[in-house]
């Protein structure tokens, strides 16, 4: 019996039993569940990133910078440096208003630009830009850290170092101011101020070639004026009598014949060296510059008369007894005038080892240099008694001031770190809040001009020019106008005399603030 076997196939069972496809299926599973898993932890990562990261714009250059526990201030990973400046969390200006997530991020390789600590901004006028932008995240972050008493380092209320070098310079600045102050609590524990008592000045009788005898080329001693007229009155130069009583024509240079003049006539004189606190060497030395800066003339010239007297003073038993540590001497332009280096103007007579121990009285002082004391520069206001003064301060607090802010000066289209174009140009454009004063026309010549336009103003702006102090911040003081200060080497690192530490905080907070 024959049996029937069919030839058609069976059909494949759905599920099978063979290995390699159980685990093709299964890796494939695996592979899409780590993709899902590796895209959720970059989506975390990413996350985490941004909010370690922010974007930072200075120039018009977009730079990244990330924030770290370690660092104080973001650090630019596009620019390589740590930001200047902490973010301002409400800035708000006439144009516009800077957000908590902005900042502005500097290289440290770059200069800090000539008025990058200022109290007022070109944006407080008009239109901000990025620069603008710099000068008001750095308002707001120094005035609030002068508002804050921390223990943090004196200089840290006004400047930021942006290196070693410049952390260093700062910290000897601080260094110097307080042992300078500590003069001031000296003096002030003396009983009787009034007494001349261990206070016996000497004023040593030098021959006149190095004082009176420079004033006698005044006439060709600066090209464009006769200087002359500035050298009567014992200096104070000529009397302005529509400016009323103990108003002159002084020139900013004339701190030299002012005080030999009044420290004959002081009454704490003495005529005996052995009496003698402090001996005065009237060495005109700031004339001795003036009269070759418009020169040509070799460096040995222009150093002469400066080892001369040195010479002359060495021949002294008084000057011998202490090496120079009780003398004074006066003079009447900025420190770097006699601190000649590499550049050609001035002398090298503070750069002398002679002058290393001696105290110096300058319009200007070297922040470094301890025995360098910078006191005002001469103004045109010279009053006798104390009517003189309560009169003038109730006449200026009393005046009607029709400006809130004014400038006067002129740009340094030379230096194109200078901030000066941008205060004229935003001065002018909005010419209904303040007053520009063209000093580059000889619109500044005259004193009346000065003061008229300070004497109607609020606040009077003052960039710093050739060097950080001005003559016009104590003109606009005398005027009653508030000086904008740009640079702390203006004002706070020089006159700490009449600047202490916790007046100059509290001006600068409270400046910044009602400017902005």
């Amino acid at each position: 019996m024959g049996v029937s076997v069919s030839k058609r196939k069976s059909r494949s069972s759905k599920k099978t039993d063979d290995p390699r496809i159980f685990f093709r299926d299964n890796l494939c599973s695996v592979f899409f569940r780590s993709i899902f898993y590796l895209t959720l932890l970059t989506v975390f990562f990413l996350i985490y990133l941004w909010l370690s990261f922010t974007t930072l714009i200075s120039d018009n250059v977009l730079h990244i910078c990330v924030l770290s526990r370690k660092l104080n201030h973001p650090y630019c990973l596009t620019d390589g440096s740590k930001p200047l400046f902490q973010t301002s969390t409400n800035l708000s200006t006439q144009s516009g208003v800077l957000g908590k997530d902005e900042a502005i991020c500097k290289s440290q390789d770059k200069n800090l630009k000539d008025g990058d600590m200022g109290f007022i901004q070109s944006s407080t006028f008009g239109t901000e830009t990025s620069r603008d932008r710099a000068y008001g995240v750095n308002v707001i972050s120094v005035a609030d850290s002068t508002t804050k008493n921390t223990s943090k380092e004196e200089q840290d209320n006004y400047i930021k170092p942006k290196s070693e070098e410049e952390g260093y310079a700062l910290r000897a600045v601080t260094k110097y101011l307080q042992v300078q102050r500590s003069w001031i609590s000296t003096r002030e524990k003396v009983e009787n101020s009034r007494s001349c008592e261990g206070k016996g000045i000497f004023v040593y009788d030098i021959p006149s070639k190095f004082n009176t005898d420079l004033l006698v080329d005044c006439i060709d001693m600066v090209p464009w004026t006769n200087m002359c007229k500035f050298f009567k009155n014992d200096g104070f130069g000529e009397p302005i009598e529509n400016l009323g009583q103990g108003w002159f024509r002084t020139h900013q240079y004339a701190l030299e014949p002012i005080l030999h003049s009044r420290v004959l006539k002081h009454p704490c004189r003495v005529y005996n060296e052995s009496q003698a606190k402090l001996f005065y060497v009237p060495f005109y030395g700031g004339f001795d510059v003036l009269r070759w800066h418009f020169k040509n003339v070799s460096n040995d010239v222009k150093d002469r008369l400066g080892i001369e007297v040195l010479k002359w003073l060495g021949t002294k038993e008084s000057w011998k007894r202490n090496a120079g540590k009780d003398h004074v001497f006066v003079l009447g332009k900025i420190s770097w005038d006699f601190r000649r280096t590499k550049l050609p103007w001035g002398s090298s007579f503070l750069n002398f080892q002679e002058m290393q121990n001696p105290t110096k009285l300058l319009i200007e002082r070297h922040p470094w240099e301890v025995n360098d004391i910078a006191i005002p520069h001469p103004t045109y206001f010279h009053p006798k008694t104390d009517y003189d003064i309560t009169s003038w301060q109730s006449k200026m607090i009393s005046k009607h001031r029709r400006n809130l802010i004014s400038f006067a000066g002129g740009a340094r289209p030379g230096n194109p770190n200078s901030i000066r174009s941008t205060l004229i140009e935003q001065c002018t454009l909005f010419s209904d809040q303040c007053r520009f004063l063209n000093c580059s026309d000889g619109s500044c010549d005259k004193p009346e001009n000065v003061i008229k336009l300070f004497q109607d103003s609020e606040f009077c702006m003052q960039p710093p020019g050739d060097s950080p102090t001005r003559r016009s911040v104590f003109d606009s003081l005398i005027s009653g106008c508030i000086p904008v200060i740009f640079d702390p080497y203006t004002a706070y690192y020089q006159y700490y005399f009449l600047i202490p530490l916790t007046k100059a905080s509290n001006a600068f907070s409270q400046h910044s603030i009602a400017l902005l």
